[in-house]
C-alpha cells in the first residue's frame, strides 16, 4: 500500500553504511516520515551526507525529518576524528548554573552547526529526566541533575540552542525515566511512586512544553495505568503527557524494539499510535520487523484497509 506524498507516522532507521535495494524499495512503498541514524551508518561526513540524501530520495513527500541520538557522552553517534564529541549531561551542569548554561550552549551550539552540515533535522535530545540514587545505571550522567529546576533550565537552554541552530530537539524520556530501576531496553520497569511522587519528574517536561517534539518513555506508571507502559497508555498520554505536564506537539514513541514492549511489532506500533502517539520509533533496520511495524501503521491510518484484511 503507497501513502503517496503523505508521510507515514513512522521514522525507521536502516541496516548500513548504504541502502539495500530492498530497503530502497520498501522505504519507496511505505513513505516513513523519517529515519534515524545510528553509528553502524557512519563512517565519514562523505558517506553520511550521500546516506542521508539517499535516505531522503525514497520519499516524495518534502518534510523527511532525519533523528539522531547525538547527546554527548556515552550517547553519540558522531564520533571523533571527524566530529566533536560533547561530554554527557552531569560534566555540562558542573559548576555554578551560568557556568553550566555557558557549557550547554557551547556544547549544544556546536552539535547543531555540525548536523546542519550533514543533513540532519532532529536531536534525540535532550534528556530531561532526572538523576535518581538507587535507579537504573542506563540514566546516571546522562542527566543534568536531580534537581527538577536545574534540569528544567539547562533543558531550555539545550533546546532553544539545538532550535536556533535549525535542528529540532527532542526532549525525552516524557514522562520521566529517572525513577526507573531497570534499563527499559532489557525489560519493562514499572513506577510505583505516588502522583504526588510523579510531580517533581513532570516539571521539567511541564516547563519546556513548548518544545517541539517529545519522546515517550517504556515504562508503567502503575498509579495511572497499572497495565500499559506510557508509549502506549491512552490514559498516561491524555492524562498526565497532554494535561498535566501540556505537551501539545509533537509525540514519538521511543524505540518499538525495545524490551520493555512485548506483543508482535504489528501490535507495538498499532497500540502506541492508538494511544496517542503522533509516530512511531524502529531503530534497528530489521527488514521483517519494519514490515510487521509497517502493517500495524497501516492498520491504524486505513481502519478500511484493516477490516479488508
Amino acid at each position: 500500500m503507497s501513502f503517496g506524498n503523505v508521510p507515514s507516522p513512522v521514522v525507521f532507521g536502516c541496516s548500513s553504511l548504504t541502502l539495500t535495494n530492498e530497503e530502497r524499495e520498501f522505504f519507496k512503498e511505505s513513505q516513513p516520515l523519517g529515519f534515524i541514524i545510528f553509528q553502524r551508518n557512519v563512517q565519514d561526513k562523505p558517506q553520511l551526507k550521500a546516506l542521508i540524501e539517499d535516505l531522503k530520495s525514497t520519499v516524495t513527500h518534502t518534510n523527511c525529518q532525519i533523528l539522531i541520538d547525538q547527546e554527548g557522552g556515552r550517547v553519540v553517534r558522531l564520533k571523533q576524528p571527524h566530529w566533536f564529541e560533547p561530554p554527557p549531561s552531569a560534566v555540562l551542569a558542573k559548576g555554578s548554573l551560568e557556568d553550566a548554561t555557558r557549557n550547554v550552549q557551547e556544547a549544544y551550539k556546536k552539535i547543531a552547526e555540525e548536523l546542519k552540515d550533514i543533513g540532519i533535522t532532529a536531536n534525540c535530545t535532550p534528556m530531561l529526566d532526572l538523576d535518581v540514587q538507587g535507579a537504573s545505571a542506563i540514566m546516571g550522567d546522562r542527566t543534568f541533575s536531580s534537581d527538577p529546576k536545574i534540569v528544567a533550565e539547562l533543558g531550555a537552554v539545550a533546546i532553544k540552542t539545538l532550535q536556533e541552530g535549525g535542528i529540532i530537539p527532542i526532549m525525552k524520556h516524557i514522562p520521566g525515566h529517572g525513577p526507573a530501576v531497570c534499563d527499559s531496553h532489557e525489560e519493562l520497569p514499572v513506577v510505583s511512586l505516588s502522583f504526588k511522587e510523579l510531580l517533581p519528574h513532570f516539571a521539567p517536561f511541564k516547563a519546556n512544553a513548548s518544545c517541539p517534539w517529545a519522546m515517550t518513555a517504556h515504562i508503567i506508571y502503575s498509579t495511572v495505568d497499572p497495565y500499559n507502559p506510557a508509549t502506549q497508555s491512552s490514559t498516561l498520554i491524555n492524562e498526565i503527557i497532554r494535561s498535566e505536564i501540556g505537551f501539545q506537539r509533537f509525540l514519538i514513541s521511543d524505540d518499538l524494539g525495545m524490551k520493555a514492549l512485548s506483543g508482535s511489532f504489528y501490535d507495538r506500533a498499532y497500540k502506541s499510535l492508538d494511544a496517542g502517539c503522533d509516530a512511531v520509533l524502529h531503530c534497528s533496520g530489521n527488514m521483517k520487523e519494519m514490515i510487521e511495524v509497517m502493517k500495524g501503521v497501516i492498520a491504524f491510518t486505513h481502519p478500511l484497509q484493516r477490516k479488508a484484511n
